[in-house]
C-alpha cells in the first residue's frame, strides 16, 4: 500500500458532540486515554461539531512531539463563524460555525490552512474528501463529486507530490464515490465508515476492494460498529435502529454468547482481516474505551466461531478472516 497506518486508530466524530454533549474534562481525558493506550493515529474533521472535534484534538496534541502521530482530517466544508450554532444532525451543542459545501481546489487548500490553525499542528498526514455522497446531498452529490475531482483531487494530488500531506483519498459513508475516484483520480487511501463490517460488507467486497488491491490503495474503516449498534449502543447509520438490522444483530449476539465472544472484538476483528483494510477507527467519548479497542484486537477468537458465521449466512465465504 502507498500509505502505512496503524491498525488500531482514533476516530473523532463523538468529540464532536455527536448525538449528545461532551464536556471538556472529558474530552481531554478520552483523547489522553487514547494516548495512554498507545493509539498514534488521529481523526477527525471540521464537520464535527463544526471545528468542535479539530479545536479538541488540537488542545491535546499540541503538547505532543508531532513525529510520534499521524493525523488526518477532511475537506469539503468551510467554516464561517455565524450567531448560533447550526447543530447539523448528528451533532449537539456544536461551535458558532456556518457550514459551506466546497469542493474546490481553493476550498480544499482553504480547509486545509483553517484545519492546521484549530490543530495547532504544522502538518496533516492525510486528507479525505468529506461526504461526497449521496447519503449527505441526495441527487446533487455527482454536481459535487465531479467539483471534487476537478478540483479538491488534483489540488491534493499536487500537495502530495509536493510533501506538504502524505496522501489523500475520499472520506465517504457510501462504496460508489470510492469506485469512481479509482477511475477519476489518483487517490492513496479510502476512510469507509460502516461499509465493510460484520453487518455490511458485499458491496465493498464485490466491487471496491478487489479495485483497490489491483491500485494499492488503502481502507481506513470507519464505523466498524455501524454507530454503535454492533457495541450495544442504540444508533446505527447515525439513526435508529432499523428492525432489519436488530434482528441481524441479535442473531450475530447469539452466536457470540455460544461462543463467549465478545461482538465488539470481533466487529473490530473482521475488518482488519483483510488485507486491503490498513486502519480501523472506532471513536468514542468514554476514557474507558481506548484501552478496551486494544485488548479487543488482541482477544483470541476461536476459528469455530468464525465458521460459525459463514454457516449461518452472517459473513460470506469470500471475507477474509481471522487466523
Amino acid at each position: 500500500m502507498r500509505i502505512t497506518l496503524p491498525a488500531l486508530g482514533f476516530g473523532g466524530a463523538p468529540l464532536g458532540n455527536m448525538f449528545h454533549a461532551v464536556d471538556e474534562d472529558q474530552a481531554q481525558a478520552t483523547l489522553a486515554a487514547a494516548w495512554q493506550a498507545g493509539i498514534r493515529y488521529y481523526d477527525t474533521s471540521p464537520h464535527y461539531g463544526a471545528g468542535l472535534s479539530e479545536a479538541r484534538f488540537g488542545q491535546f496534541l499540541r503538547g505532543k512531539p508531532r513525529d510520534e502521530f499521524l493525523l488526518s482530517t477532511k475537506v469539503g466544508r468551510l467554516l464561517q463563524p455565524t450567531d448560533a450554532p447550526e447543530n447539523a444532525k448528528p451533532f449537539v451543542n456544536e461551535l458558532a460555525n456556518q457550514r459551506i459545501i466546497d469542493y474546490s481546489a481553493d476550498g480544499a487548500r482553504r480547509s486545509i490552512e483553517d484545519s492546521l490553525e484549530r490543530l495547532g499542528v504544522d502538518r496533516i498526514d492525510v486528507v479525505f474528501i468529506h461526504d461526497v455522497s449521496e447519503d449527505q446531498h441526495g441527487p446533487k452529490w455527482r454536481e459535487y463529486f465531479a467539483e471534487a475531482m476537478q478540483g479538491a483531487a488534483p489540488a491534493l494530488t499536487r500537495m502530495r507530490e509536493e510533501g506538504l500531506i502524505g496522501g489523500w483519498g475520499l472520506g465517504v459513508n457510501l462504496v460508489e464515490p470510492c469506485r469512481l475516484a479509482l477511475e477519476q483520480a489518483d487517490p492513496d487511501v479510502f476512510l469507509l465508515a460502516g461499509r465493510y463490517t460484520l453487518l455490511d460488507h458485499r458491496e465493498a467486497l464485490d466491487t471496491l476492494f478487489p479495485r483497490c488491491a489491483e491500485r494499492q490503495v488503502g481502507i481506513v474503516v470507519g464505523g466498524p460498529f455501524n454507530s454503535g449498534v454492533l457495541a450495544g449502543g442504540e444508533h446505527y447509520e447515525y439513526d435508529r435502529v432499523p428492525d432489519a438490522v436488530r434482528q441481524q444483530t441479535a442473531r450475530l449476539q447469539a452466536v457470540s454468547e455460544r461462543f463467549g465472544v465478545d461482538i465488539r472484538a470481533a466487529a473490530l476483528q473482521f475488518c482488519l482481516a483483510n488485507p486491503v483494510v490498513q486502519s480501523v477507527i472506532p471513536g468514542s467519548a468514554s476514557p474507558q474505551r481506548p484501552a478496551q479497542y486494544r485488548q479487543q484486537l488482541g482477544e483470541s477468537i476461536p476459528a469455530a466461531f468464525w465458521e460459525a458465521l459463514r454457516e449461518e449466512g452472517i459473513v460470506p465465504g469470500d471475507a477474509p478472516l481471522p487466523a
